[in-house]
């Protein structure tokens, strides 16, 4: 079994707990999901399409940064929309953000273990 820990956290994640998870870190609640100018260039190279055409169709701008569109899937509940809600995961698993790479050790968790342990079957 392979356990991902990182320093200051008191759980850890395994990444073959992903496998029976149906996304719950994509969907949920509104929220951010940033990404930067370099995540950006990164994506449109994957998406094969110019940085412009991936800020149009699939980013919001808020003040001075930039996040991923969401999708509303229902009442108070949203999905990123990169992910696949048939094959139940990330559509662009390689260009994901950094916000997405290090889930779930976010240092909001520290405090709000209860939280990602109800969301997360991999803690």
């Amino acid at each position: 079994m392979n356990i991902v820990t990182r320093d200051g956290f008191d759980f850890g994640f395994n990444p073959s707990g992903c496998d029976s998870c149906e996304g719950n870190c994509c969907i949920g609640e509104s929220g951010f999901i940033w990404i930067t100018k370099a995540e950006i260039i990164k994506l449109a190279q994957l998406l094969n399409l110019s940085v412009d055409e991936v800020g149009i169709n699939y980013l919001i701008k808020i003040g001075y940064k930039y996040s991923i569109k969401e999708k509303q899937l229902g009442p108070n509940n949203y999905a990123c929309v990169f992910f696949d809600l048939k094959k139940r995961q990330c559509s662009i698993y390689d260009a994901r953000p950094v916000q997405c790479r290090t889930f779930p050790f976010w240092d909001y968790f520290k405090e709000n273990k209860e939280e990602v342990f109800k969301e997360c079957p991999a803690i």
